[in-house]
């Protein structure tokens, strides 16, 4: 097949017009048209259902797309490091972990990346999904289990514990809980049943949940967990990172925790050269060990 027809097929596909691929292209409507036709033609398939509002793409062309968006993905992969010199870290690295971990610890620490290489452009994914990076969605991912995919270079950045906390102000008014069973009296604050998560914390909260909890507040995150325990709503499930960053939360029943949750660092292994994903790993390696130091004292 032609490239130069994949690539129009691939804007088109991209933008649902014709139009606005035109513009992306600098290739007139027409042009365009023509290109998506021709190329139907010798495939002998429609791959779009036309309609006033824009394109549809059919099932064939689904497929097609598909087949395009993992070759433009590839080929950005290549371009990234052709891009990557010598000695110099710039350009665009995308960068994915969950929105608790990447809200609560990872952003807050990038000033010091960015102080070392200014040039860098960091375009951060907090989701609970995982990425998929050999796929090319995302180029680094911080993941709180150990990846499963395939040509994938982890490394392993360090181990967190899931706590309880409250703040000052929720203890002053119902108390502090002094053993599980105290728990009757307590709201609790945690990710729903539902939420990707970690299965430690997971288990931590179906013990809880055995002591007839009157009250509840679930959120799909451990940003929202947060923020219901800062506004003394109730205790919370939290990683133990977050007392360093707020140190006015206070623990609950010190001797109640997690398991071991494992952080890894992952990229893919065509990316092993990348001085973009050198220097990130090298920044948080860093940021570990002084994360590190910080509970020690």
């Amino acid at each position: 097949m032609d490239w130069d027809k994949l690539r129009i097929f691939h804007s088109v596909a991209d933008a649902g017009s014709l139009t606005h691929a035109g513009e992306t292209l600098h290739l007139s409507q027409s042009a365009v048209s023509r290109q998506i036709r021709a190329l139907e033609e010798s495939l002998n398939v429609t791959l779009f259902h036309r309609h006033a509002r824009g394109l549809i793409l059919t099932e064939q062309g689904e497929l097609l797309f598909d087949a395009t968006n993992a070759m433009v993905k590839r080929l950005d992969a290549a371009a990234a490091r052709i891009r990557d010199s010598e000695d110099e870290v710039f350009g665009e690295l995308r960068i994915t972990t969950t929105t608790g971990f990447g809200t609560l610890w990872l952003a807050p620490r990038l000033t010091s990346l960015y102080r070392k290489y200014p040039a860098l452009k960091i375009d951060l994914m907090l989701e609970e999904r995982v990425l998929d990076l050999p796929m090319r969605e995302a180029d680094v991912a911080i993941r709180m289990k150990e990846p499963s995919q395939a040509d994938l270079i982890r490394k392993r950045l360090m181990n967190i514990r899931m706590r309880l906390y409250a703040s000052a102000d929720y203890l002053a008014e119902h108390g502090t809980p002094q053993r599980m069973e105290d728990f009757s009296q307590h709201r609790l604050i945690c990710q729903h049943a539902g939420a990707p998560q970690v299965a430690a914390g997971a288990l931590l909260v179906q013990e809880l949940m055995s002591h007839d909890i009157p009250s509840m507040l679930t959120v799909n995150n451990y940003f929202g967990v947060l923020q219901g325990v800062l506004n003394s709503l109730g205790i919370g499930v939290l990683p133990d990172y977050n007392a360093v960053a707020f140190p006015n939360l206070v623990r609950v029943l010190p001797d109640v925790e997690s398991g071991d949750v494992p952080v890894f660092l992952a990229y893919p292994e065509e990316l092993r050269h990348s001085k973009r994903v050198a220097a990130f790993r090298e920044f948080v390696t860093e940021e570990i060990f002084n994360y590190r130091k910080s509970q020690q004292g």
